[in-house]
């Protein structure tokens, strides 16, 4: 009889928790770690690069970077950077460079060829990269095909092999027009056992030099040329879960390195009138790091500016558009804010200012990104990357939706599986 009288009331739609998109995710160094070590990307040293240096520029410099890939073939792809000082009677050149890059797979960034043309040193570089995830077993290579000098070993490019898994990690790496004797330029050995990560490295501080075999042997001897580093921590390499990891390196028996970062997720009420009603929170993106390093080879220590290094950082992403980062280091300090837009191709902008404390002198430094790399995986109007709260609004952690595949719980997520997730907001592999 209700029907009689009037329509009955709509249910209004659940409440909905914003989930921005990151900046830079994955980050652009990801790409390319299967050329270096496992040990100088684990214990949270990658993470910490990318809170301590992107979108922070020097002082009165500029960057331009252009990020593209043509429509028709996204297996390749283009970056070019110019940099500079802003100001005429600034000291430097301008430097500018590009990287072609050819991928193999969409989903498996490990195996690929760049080269990177630059008016510095290198002129002109090859690498490539060949991984088979089904046995664990990769190549590398990096040769610098134009170089003005070439003075250590390095300027004569590496060639390397690797076995991934996801408890170990084993590689090596050499340099081929070097004499045998020179072998290896280094080696790793990365294990995990639960949350805890133990590695070692051997990295011969002076390569080159030595040519006589007896002299190999007392390199392997030499406790100087090892690393060692343990590391503790929680979470996975997606965005979308908290994490935090510490790290503790004895690097080359002289320094002893301490590092602690943390990724923290956190919901908070929004009240925008472009919104609808049922839009309750957003999801920022926290992350907090420091760095601490010291002599451990009985040196003195007197000079503490000059034989400890303390730095720390932190970065809030408030929404899919604005950036914070700040930075203290002993000799300045830096704060840097990005604004970015979701168009096709991506722009950024970023303003750092840095407090020079010995000369109290505060600068400028700008850039600039067109970037067609990384999709925006979470959007608000793609009802497949919103979070869903079913009944309270404190309870943001409710659904994740995906239209036309079976509804993703955060428990999903919490558990480790991502298959439903989009590919840019997925782990980057189980690859130590």
């Amino acid at each position: 009889m209700g029907n009689l009288f009037g329509s009955p009331k709509e249910e209004p739609p659940p409440p909905v928790v914003l989930v921005p998109p990151l900046f830079d995710f994955p980050p652009l160094a990801a790409r390319t770690r299967m050329l270096e070590p496992s040990y100088d990307l684990l214990f949270g040293k990658l993470a910490l690069r990318c809170l301590f240096e992107d979108y922070f520029e020097q002082a009165g410099q500029f960057s331009t970077k252009l990020m593209l890939k043509p429509i028709d073939d996204p297996h390749v792809d283009l970056v070019a950077t110019v940099s500079g000082p802003l100001s005429h009677k600034g000291q430097g050149i301008i430097d500018g460079n590009a990287l072609f890059r050819w991928q193999r797979d969409l989903d498996d960034p490990h195996t690929f060829v760049d080269l990177f043309v630059s008016n510095s040193d290198p002129a002109l570089r090859l690498r490539s990269c060949a991984y088979y995830p089904k046995f664990g077993v990769g190549a590398f290579s990096s040769f610098p095909l134009l170089l003005r000098k070439r003075i250590r070993s390095e300027d004569y490019g590496f060639m390397g092999l690797r076995y991934g898994s996801e408890y170990l990690s084993v590689g090596t790496t050499m340099v081929p027009l070097l004499s045998a004797t020179e072998f290896p330029r280094s080696a790793w050995v990365v294990a995990k056992f639960g949350r805890l990560n133990v590695g070692v490295q051997y990295k011969p501080q002076e390569q080159g030099k030595q040519s006589v075999e007896g002299d190999v042997m007392s390199r392997f001897k030499d406790l100087n040329n090892y690393s060692w580093a343990i590391g503790y921590g929680s979470g996975t390499s997606s965005p979308l879960t908290p994490s935090y990891n510490f790290g503790l390196e004895l690097a080359n028996s002289s320094k002893l390195i301490a590092s602690f970062y943390q990724h923290v997720v956190v919901q908070r009420r929004v009240k925008n009138p472009l919104e609808g009603d049922d839009i309750v929170g957003i999801t920022n993106y926290i992350d907090v790091g420091f760095e601490l390093e010291t002599r451990a080879d009985g040196s003195d220590l007197s000079k503490s500016n000059e034989d400890s290094i303390f730095r720390v950082g932190a970065s809030w992403q408030a929404n899919k558009n604005f950036l914070v980062k700040g930075k203290l280091g002993p000799g300045s300090s830096s704060v840097a804010l990005a604004f970015k837009s979701w168009w096709k191709p991506a722009f950024s902008c970023s303003i750092t200012a840095v407090r020079d404390r010995m000369s109290e002198k505060t600068s400028l430094g700008v850039n600039f990104r067109i970037e067609d790399l990384r999709e925006a995986s979470y959007q608000r109007a793609d009802p497949n990357y919103i979070m869903l709260t079913p009944n309270k609004e404190h309870l943001a952690e409710g659904i994740m939706k995906n239209v036309g595949l079976r509804p993703m719980f955060k428990s999903d997520i919490d558990s480790g599986n991502f298959d439903n997730l989009p590919r840019d907001l997925k782990p980057m592999g189980k690859i130590l």
